[in-house]
Formats: C-alpha cells, structure tokens, sequence
C-alpha cells in the first residue's frame, strides 16, 4: 500500500474520469497528474486530468473539467472540487482525509515515504571517482554528497542502487605520481639532489608537490632502504622502483581517500579499476563488439574547428561512429602506437557495468567534465545496440565550490599545496553540515559555501534549523513522557489518537506537508535531484516551528496542556509525526537528527 496521498487522489481522479468518458483508452490516462497547487488559496491539489484527455476524447477541456467536478462530487475524501483555467481541476480534501496521514506516518516510522516509483530497476551510480593522485579537496565534496544522497534517494524510491568509484589508476598521471612519491622517498634517505635538479631527471619535470607524499615516501624508506635507489641515493633506473613504488603509493592514497570519504559519511559498494579493465584487455573486446555491430572503422578526422589545416597532420584512425548516436564527431579508440585512448577505456569501463547488470548508469562529474557527456551518451547507446541490452546513461554535473570565511577566500591547504582538502573543510564545520549545506543548491549552480554561515544558529542556516526542528520535538517529546509515561508514546498507542481536535490551518498546514514527503521522494528520485530534500526539510522546518511559536500565543495550540489530555494526546501525535519525516528525510541526506540543541 502506497502512504502517497498524490498517487491515491490520482486514482480516484481516474476513476472519476472513467465515468466521464468510459471509451477513453488506457494510454490515455498516462498523463493524468495529481500535483499540490502553486497556492493555497486554489485547493490542495490540481489535476491535469481534463486538458491532456482533451484531444483523444474529442472535447473541449472545459467540458471535461466539468463534468469531472460533478463525478468527484461524491468522493468521501473531497470535499470541494473547482474547475479552473483551460482545463484543470483544484481540489481541496476533506480535514479527515489529512488526518489519516499522521496514523499513517506514525506506523511507518522511517520508511515513511519509500515507494515502488523504481520498479526494482538497476541503477549504477558512480560518484566521486578522485584521481588518487592527491588528498580529497571541496569539488570531490560537492560531487561525493551529490552523488550519495541521489543514490539513498533512489533506493528509497524503489530503484536496485549500487554505490561505485571508478579508480583511475592507469596512465601517466599514476606515472607522475610514483616519481612524486619517489622523490620523497629519496628525500627521506638524505638525498643531496635538490628538488630542480631531481625534476630534470622525471619525464615531463615534478608534477605533485604537495606534503602528503612525504609520509608515503618515508615509509617506502623505512621498508626498502636504499635498494630503491642508486648508489649515493640517486635517482635509480626506473624499471627498478617504478612498480614498487607506485603500487605502493596508490593503495596509501586510496587508503586516504577511503578514510576522508568515511569521514563524510560516503560508502560506496564497489571500487572499479581502470588498470585492472585495461591489463584484462577490456578495451579491445569492447572495440571488437562495436566493429562487429558495423560501428568501427578505418579513417581521418576533419581538422578541428579553429585550427588551421596547415597545424594538422592528417591519419588514418581507428574511429567509432558516434555521430549515429548523437555526438558532433565520430571518435578515436586508438592512439598512433596502437594503444587504447582513454575514451576508449571508458566505454570499456561502461560496458563492464552494462555486464554487470545496469540498466540505468548515472555519472556524478564535475562542470568541467561537460564535453565528455555527448561523446559517452553516444558510446553507451552504441554497447546498448550491440549488445542487445538496453540501457541508458545519465550524467550529473556538479558546479566548483568557493570557500568563504565571513565573506573571504580561506586560505588554501599547506598539506595539499594547491586547493582546500575535504579534510579540512570537515574538520572545520563537520560532517552533518558539510553534507546538507552542498544540497542547498541545485547541483549544476554555482555554490559558494560560508564556512561561519554553515555553523551559525539562525533561521538562514537550514541545517540548524531543521535541526532545531527535530530537537524541538524531541523535548516536548521527553516532556509528553514524563506527563503521559513513555508506554502512552509508542508509535502505535499515539497511531489511535483521536485528532479531530487539530482544526487549526497551522495544524493541517503541517500535515500537508508532511503527507506530501512520498511525492518528493518519487518526483525527486525521477528528476535526479536530491537538491530537493534539503528544500523539503526546510519547508516542513518551517511549518513546524510556526506551528511552536503559535502556541506561544494560542493556549489551544500548546502541545502539552495537562488539563486537556485527549488535546495533548493529539498534538503529541502530530510531534512525533514531524519528527519521524524529518528523520526520514534526514537519513536520506545522511544526516545524523540532533535530540537536543547545545
């Protein structure tokens, strides 16, 4: 049984509708809504019922309207139903059927709101996915939140959700950062080179310079001596250290990244390798399947736009086909020496997660990624065609974050040399209002993220105020305990409360927005936009505390009143109802609920 009262409406308006035009095909109705209003003073909810069945039922809008406001005349649960606009219908339920919400809610308990909008469907999102080639900084955060609470969310809303990083273990910068590392292990040794002179000896000069490596490097020394390096504590040959080394390097950043992502409270439930795909060979199976789908073959690209004819040197390519598919460009998949190219290895890597059982991936990138998002549409749509198994992919693009500290720029990290380590920032503000302060945008918005703000106890921080939302509840539930005993407070004793007292617009207004939690989920969940979870804990937030200070000037309105026990069992009911959504939402977020405010 679903607890979505949008859903149950729609159901009633369809049979409504049936009554109305009983020779309406079943794909008809597909389109019918059922939505809240834009305002208040309109209804409860509209339906779109009237205008989309307009065309195939051959009448007007209008007409239809009409006649459904006459056929809903009857339904227990409206108690008014308006025809309005060119075809839409606002209704407004009945106090009772609002109320049936709280028993509802109370029974639930925490998994009020999961719903079956999924249909068990596989999705694979893959968030995060951090070169390991540096500690965590604020753009991973963004993209780590982002990424793990669309995943909670989706698996809330019925989907299958694995969690994935995809390690990018292979290829030049994992080169560059094993002579990184080993320079710090020369360094631990007493080397005599200087950093310049050392950076003349790598391939390309020194890359990453930050302090992180220095333990990495220290500890190498502690294990190997000098076996690593050649004699005097030089630079040896790298055929003898290189695997040693960036082996070694890469397990102790993974490590790191592991450690800063529990931190935040991110999991994830596999860990992909690039390196792995590529010495198993992904690449030219996923190459082979495409060419024997007709999708591969031998040519030269045109120059690229803006460069000159004479700067291009024209070669014959292995190039896949992906304008068929939507791209701009058909794409290279091998380099001049034969090798892969890196989006080759990546549609390899999607094909290994088609394998794997998807039938939705969802990428979590950073903006800059925006130009790879046709080129992998095209190619998943390509291993979709040729293997026979649908599929889709989605990427989400997730805007840079600015630090501010009362209004300016923090300083960057010492240990990471270059940016703000996601270390930092959480120690700094923690883990709870990292999370929900990065879900205070639309994940494609550019974020600035004030690390004063984010810690002050004031309305314009919504992660205090949601909070202070639930500790407020909380009290007058350890108060409702010591008046009532905690045996009259389990879910389901207060589930029989008699709430025919709570009249009050402040009381339903509550309510509704209580109820309206599966229908953000689902419609969150759809939309791939978890942003709107921390939008909803605001506005029942809200509600909630208008609904305490109200009370302050209505006696009626006081949730513990000894004198009126049937009235304080009621709004006892109706706390412990808001707090159990918040929680719901907040485990969503991953945000751990507060019981009292210090």
């Amino acid at each position: 049984m679903t607890h979505n009262i949008f859903a149950l409406m729609r159901e009633r308006v369809v049979a409504a509708l049936r009554t109305v035009l009983p020779d309406l095909p079943e794909e008809a109705l597909a389109r019918v809504e059922v939505t809240p209003t834009r305002e208040a003073a309109h209804g409860d909810m509209a339906t779109n019922a009237a205008l989309v069945v307009a065309k195939q039922a051959r009448r007007k809008p209008a007409e239809i309207a009409a006649a459904l406001v006459a056929a809903l005349a009857g339904d227990d649960q409206v108690a008014t139903a308006e025809a309005a606009g060119p075809g839409f219908v606002n209704l407004r339920l009945h106090p009772a059927a609002w109320l049936a919400q709280v028993p509802a809610v109370l029974l639930a308990g925490e998994a009020y709101g999961a719903g079956t909008a999924g249909q068990g469907v596989r999705v694979n999102v893959e968030y995060v996915s951090a070169n390991p080639t540096g500690p965590m900084h604020v753009g991973h955060c963004r993209g780590a939140v982002v990424g793990d609470v669309l995943a909670n969310l989706m698996a809330k809303a019925g989907f299958e959700v694995t969690k994935e990083y995809y390690i990018n273990d292979a290829g030049n910068q994992v080169t560059a950062l094993a002579w990184a590392t080993y320079w710090r292990y020369l360094q631990a040794l007493g080397t005599t080179l200087s950093e310049e002179e050392f950076s003349g000896q790598v391939p390309g000069g020194l890359q990453y310079r930050g302090d992180y490596l220095v333990e990495i490097g220290t500890e190498l020394a502690a294990l190997h001596g000098e076996a690593l390096a050649a004699p005097g504590v030089q630079v040896g040959a790298p055929a003898d250290w290189m695997d040693t080394v960036r082996d070694f390097t890469l397990a102790r950043m993974m490590d790191a990244i592991r450690e800063d992502l529990d931190l935040l409270g991110v999991r994830h439930d596999v860990f992909s390798s690039e390196r792995a795909l590529a010495e198993a060979g992904a690449a030219g199976v996923t190459i082979e399947l495409l060419r024997g789908a007709g999708l591969i073959y031998e040519g030269v690209l045109e120059p690229p736009k803006g460069k000159a004819p004479e700067d291009w040197e024209p070669r014959e390519q292995t190039l896949f086909r992906a304008t068929e598919f939507g791209d701009d460009v058909d794409r290279p998949l091998r380099k001049s020496d034969g090798s892969a190219t890196y989006f080759a290895n990546d549609i390899a890597y999607h094909a290994d997660k088609m394998r794997r059982g998807a039938d939705v991936m969802i990428d979590v990138l950073g903006a800059d990624h925006g130009g790879y998002v046709s080129r992998m549409t095209a190619a998943v749509k390509a291993l979709s065609a040729a293997a026979n198994a649908p599929c889709t992919l989605e990427v989400v693009l997730c805007q840079m974050v600015k630090v501010l500290k009362d209004g300016e720029p923090v300083r960057m990290s010492k240990r990471a040399g270059t940016y703000i380590t996601l270390r930092d920032l959480l120690e700094e503000v923690g883990r709870d209002a990292v999370r929900f302060t990065m879900l205070t945008r639309k994940s494609d918005a550019q974020m600035e993220f004030d690390i004063a703000a984010a810690v002050a106890q004031t309305r314009e921080n919504p992660v205090f105020y949601v909070q202070y939302a639930h500790a407020r509840c909380r009290s007058v539930l350890r108060a409702a305990g010591e008046m009532l005993g905690a045996a009259a407070l389990t879910p389901q004793d207060l589930a029989q409360a008699d709430l025919g007292g709570l009249t009050h617009e402040a009381d339903l207004a509550l309510i509704r927005r209580m109820a309206s939690w599966p229908r953000v989920v689902e419609s969150a969940a759809l939309a791939r936009e978890p942003h709107r979870i921390a939008f909803f804990l605001y506005d029942l937030a809200a509600d909630f505390h208008m609904l305490w200070n109200r009370g302050r000037d209505d006696a009626a309105l006081r949730f513990l009143r000894a004198e009126h026990p049937a009235e304080t069992r009621a709004r006892v009911a109706l706390v412990a109802a808001a707090a159990t959504v918040i929680r719901s939402g907040l485990a969503v977020m991953g945000v751990t609920p507060v019981e009292e405010m210090r």
